[in-house]
């Protein structure tokens, strides 16, 4: 099931390189047209120029990392964050403030527009545009198809007084989430279902998770403030993220990267405990108020590769309030990927043990995959890029195979999961999306790509 994105990095980089403009992307290259440079990430691919706004300025617990990680032989970096570190204005014209370090990040919105999203970045200038309108409280039940099947004529879409429309089309593009990207597209009867067993069908095929993995430390005598933080602000090494090291012997392939990122700890939430705390009582909050302060974790978000047994369908039974069926997974971690987390995380905790900790939990991911503890809401695939039609759903500029004039943008282009978060990639895919559209679609409506 592993298989080629289709495209190649230097098609991608220009992209990449929009998306950081328009997300005023904070951080420090390693390899500027070729040339690395010291502090930076010595294994990214050449880039074209810097980030647009300098790295975040580091907590304390990505620094002791840093150290730590220097010390034994590694290349730490800042990773890179769509948080804007200083006043910036993107090429829209939308002026964004410096991130503060609220420690209300994640699963919040950002009222000092620091952290990037289609809602401080693009919308503030699409708003004020006379050929723009913004539909809110809907929800697309369909794409609608021609006769033929082979191109769509708009969608249906139900709004919040629940009455139903129908929206006319020349040019469609799905943009949701993962999830319902391949969802809708089941629903609309675009592509052929994966089928598991014959292995036949591109829909709802190569579906891929993340392999979360970690390392809690508990010290003694030092303050983290976990409380001050911000959404992706962190020190990281890439010497085990995929193939960037000899796998030779070691019985997997792939790997992640290895970060300290430290978004917010806020109260009752983050509760760090030691092993053989009591679960309730005078002990266990104790044992919380002596290391709430003084914990810090390591992570290796790793990479989640493609099985013929992991995909995505509609489920048989469950209904959402339209009575369409919802959307099902079906997956297992791979053998390959638990090996892989093993390793790796071992890794983590030679770094961890080299800082010299009270205590610390290992934590690579083990067994099988559950839905009850929140692991990642990065999932991929379902409606994947490729250059063969009979393999994947859409081509290198996301536009469906059967459907020409419907282009489908999102995490569920990725072929497989790699090592990284997919916000990048995601953003990158669909400005080339666009690219291509107004560069060569609008000017020949078609078949971009004959295979």
């Amino acid at each position: 099931m592993l298989q080629d994105w289709g495209t190649s990095w230097e098609e991608m980089e220009p992209h990449y390189m929009q998306f950081e403009r328009v997300a005023g992307t904070s951080g420090y290259a390693g390899n500027i047209q070729g040339q690395k440079r010291t502090g930076g990430n010595p294994f990214e691919g050449a880039r074209s120029a810097d980030y647009p706004t300098p790295p975040l300025r580091q907590p304390y617990g990505p620094t002791l990392f840093a150290e730590a990680a220097k010390n034994l032989g590694y290349q730490p970096f800042p990773v890179p964050s769509s948080l804007v570190s200083e006043a910036y204005t993107n090429p829209y014209g939308v002026t964004m403030g410096p991130c503060t370090f609220c420690g209300f990040c994640t699963n919040y919105g950002c009222v000092n527009y620091s952290k990037a999203s289609a809602i401080t970045t693009v919308l503030p200038a699409l708003m004020r545009k006379e050929n723009f309108t913004a539909y809110t409280n809907c929800e697309v039940l369909e794409v609608l198809t021609d006769a033929s099947g082979k191109q769509a004529t708009g969608v249906t879409y139900i709004d919040s007084s629940g009455d139903k429309w129908e929206q006319p089309a020349d040019l469609v593009i799905v943009a949701a989430f993962t999830f319902e990207n391949v969802r809708l597209m089941l629903l609309s009867g675009i592509g052929q279902a994966y089928d598991p067993v014959t292995n036949k069908g591109t829909t709802g095929r190569n579906y891929a998770y993340q392999t979360a993995n970690g390392v809690t430390l508990f010290f003694d005598n030092k303050n983290f403030n976990p409380f001050i933080g911000a959404g992706a602000v962190g020190m990281g090494i890439d010497e085990f993220n995929n193939d960037n090291f000899d796998h030779s012997g070691l019985g997997f392939f792939g790997g992640g990267s290895i970060r300290v990122t430290p978004i917010n700890s806020m109260p009752i939430g983050y509760r760090p405990l030691p092993p053989n705390t009591p679960k309730w009582g005078s002990k266990w909050k104790r044992a919380l108020k002596d290391n709430y302060l003084s914990t810090m974790s390591i992570g290796c978000e790793a990479s989640s590769y493609t099985t013929r047994t992991n995909y995505l369908s509609l489920d048989p039974n469950y209904k959402d309030p339209h009575g369409r069926s919802l959307l099902r997974i079906t997956f297992d971690f791979a053998a390959n990927d638990l090996k892989m987390a093993q390793y790796c995380t071992g890794k983590v905790a030679e770094i961890a043990k080299s800082m010299n900790p009270r205590e610390m939990i290992v934590k690579p991911m083990t067994g099988h995959w559950s839905s009850v503890p929140y692991q990642s809401s990065h999932v991929v695939g379902g409606f994947i890029m490729g250059s063969d039609p009979s393999t994947s759903s859409v081509n290198k500029h996301l536009q469906v195979w059967d459907v020409p004039n419907l282009f489908v943008v999102g995490a569920s282009a990725f072929p497989q999961n790699p090592g990284y978060n997919p916000t990048g990639t995601v953003g990158a895919l669909a400005f080339k999306a666009v690219h291509a559209i107004r560069h060569y679609y609008l000017q020949r409506p078609g078949e971009m790509i004959t295979a």
